[in-house]
């Protein structure tokens, strides 16, 4: 179930950001341990310096969809060069109709499919928070 929610980084960069949804985790301070509890409800602003909410992948998405109006989708693709399945994101801006697309991160030149969905989605919640904190 620990896959649900997104990494103490990101819900760090979240909180940042000005996330402050109620969640059914959090993150502990410098431990970085995630606890689990249902009808917590909890938000950032509940929490002290060293905590953080976690919110599941989910949220966080449509966080982005709410507030930024920056909507984003995993997509499978097919690698032509090694003919496999993989994944791929997208990424728009409902207003402005500004794009985004998979990058390499660390990857091969040329590479730009992740091999699992959850890597995808990783990536993508990278970039969301990435878009935003440029200015």
């Amino acid at each position: 179930m620990e896959n649900e929610f997104i990494s103490y980084t990101e819900a760090l960069a979240l909180k940042e950001l000005g996330f402050n949804q109620p969640c059914f985790g959090y993150y502990t301070g410098d431990k970085k341990h995630l606890l689990i509890r249902p009808n917590m409800g909890r938000r950032n602003e509940d929490l002290n310096d060293v905590v953080c909410t976690a919110p599941l992948y989910q949220q966080a998405f449509r966080w982005f969809r709410e507030k930024y109006k920056i909507q984003a989708t995993i997509e499978p693709t097919k690698d032509q060069h090694r003919f496999e399945l993989g994944f791929n994101y997208w990424i728009w801006n409902t207003e402005t109709a500004e794009e985004w697309f998979t990058e390499p991160r660390d990857r091969p030149a040329g590479d730009y499919i992740f091999d699992s969905y959850g890597e995808a989605e990783l990536e993508c919640l990278k970039k969301l928070i990435e878009i935003i904190k440029t200015p």
